[in-house]
């Protein structure tokens, strides 16, 4: 996978000028859905890991049966609306500043999870805080590969295999 957002040297993560763009945008999310605060987040070199905490009306997170997405018909406030509004802030911008506006920023899809409990939040915090000194165990990692071959369009999102 392209590495379109930073490196990590040392521990660290170390932010291109897409990475800065997916930072700015991802601090910027409170300001367009005001129900909505960020916590633990980290912009890795090709993808990124987030928290979002629905600070009221938790039950409109996820649609419900009755209220479920269809095509431009977003759900107001709904974490697939944030989600969206956040990848396609980041490539709007992205195409502007680099002037390519066929790049691709980000995959298709993405994972998103529940957090149930004080604990639950405790690990995913780690492990969002800890991604930067396990990037050379990432399998995403085009250097632990072995190869430095760019990567397809898209880009790994919020998918933790050891938290499923």
């Amino acid at each position: 996978m392209r590495c379109l957002f930073g490196t990590v040297e040392n521990g660290r993560v170390h932010l291109k000028s897409i990475g800065h763009v997916v930072r700015h945008c991802w601090v910027d999310i409170p300001l367009h859905f005001p129900n909505v605060d960020i916590d633990a987040f980290v912009v890795m070199p090709n993808h990124f890991h987030g928290i979002l905490v629905i600070k009221e009306r938790a039950r409109r997170a996820v649609p419900l049966r009755d209220r479920t997405e269809v095509f431009q018909k977003p759900v107001p406030g709904s974490i697939p609306t944030i989600i969206r509004s956040f990848k396609a802030s980041v490539t709007r911008n992205v195409r502007k500043r680099t002037g390519k506006s066929e790049i691709e920023v980000w995959q298709s899809n993405y994972f998103e999870r529940v957090i149930r409990d004080g604990p639950e939040f405790g690990r995913i915090s780690n492990y969002i805080h800890q991604n930067p000194s396990m990037w050379h165990l990432d399998v995403d990692n085009p250097v632990r590969r072995g190869t430095a071959l760019p990567c397809p369009s898209g880009l790994s999102w919020l998918n933790p295999p050891s938290l499923r």
